[in-house]
């Protein structure tokens, strides 16, 4: 259960470090990175390609951990939580959204929607999955495999599987780098709607500052450093 106070952050990174090793010396790949994410909040972070983009939003997942700074996520610190600790944090309160679309090829769509709903056995789990695959207009192609299925029409599964389970937070890591310019306007403005409607907290990464704009408030990842955007996002998630 959350016990998180309604006036704190949902994601608050606090002068946040990550080092890897690179020949025989440490590489920064994140250098003291603060940041604060309110609930229902939509968040674009961009960057070049091998900014490391995608390693902040792993930070902000738990799915790493930093070589400084502290990060809580749901009122919980990260770095003081234990590796299940962490995995159970997300299993239950969060959604992701991958480039790859990460869906498992043995199952039908309506098998992926239904995995983390079993996997916490939650009542009605196929009613409510079908109900997920409506919401994407996918529901024709439930018992279809994921190599059956268009790369948008895949992503839309994703995206379904993402939202079944009406996560607090929602990541997305290049949610639409791999399709093509028609899919891709159409899968930003799938995400958005349901966002909008499930009140989600959603935090991206992508390279696509039009697909950026679309989120409440805007940062740039530059050289391991975060800056507020002063552009004005667009009015699709209002």
């Amino acid at each position: 259960m959350n016990t998180q106070s309604p006036s704190e952050p949902i994601i608050e990174l606090q002068n946040v470090h990550y080092q890897i090793p690179s020949d025989q010396e440490l590489l920064d790949i994140i250098k003291a990175c603060s940041l604060s994410v309110q609930p229902e909040e939509t968040l674009a972070i961009v960057g070049r390609s091998g900014s490391g983009k995608s390693t902040l939003l792993a930070l902000m997942a738990g799915l790493e951990l930093p070589t400084g700074g502290s990060i809580h996520l749901l009122g919980k610190p990260l770095e003081s939580c234990s590796e299940d600790q962490r995995a159970q944090i997300r299993a239950q309160q969060v959604g992701f959204i991958f480039q790859n679309f990460q869906l498992m090829p043995s199952m039908t769509a309506l098998e992926n929607i239904l995995m983390p709903l079993e996997l916490f056995q939650i009542d009605d789990a196929k009613q409510k999955a079908m109900q997920a695959l409506e919401k994407v207009g996918l529901s024709h192609r439930a018992h279809h495999r994921p190599a059956e299925l268009s790369g948008g029409e895949q992503q839309r599964v994703a995206i379904a599987r993402a939202f079944v389970t009406e996560p607090k937070v929602l990541f997305a890591d290049e949610p639409t780098g791999n399709l093509d310019e028609e899919t891709a306007l159409q899968i930003q403005n799938l995400l958005f709607e349901l966002n909008n409607d499930l009140k989600t907290t959603l935090v991206l990464v992508t390279h696509d500052m039009s697909f950026a704009r679309k989120c409440r408030r805007v940062m740039h990842l530059t050289h391991g450093h975060l800056d507020e955007q002063t552009t004005e996002p667009s009015d699709v998630s209002s």
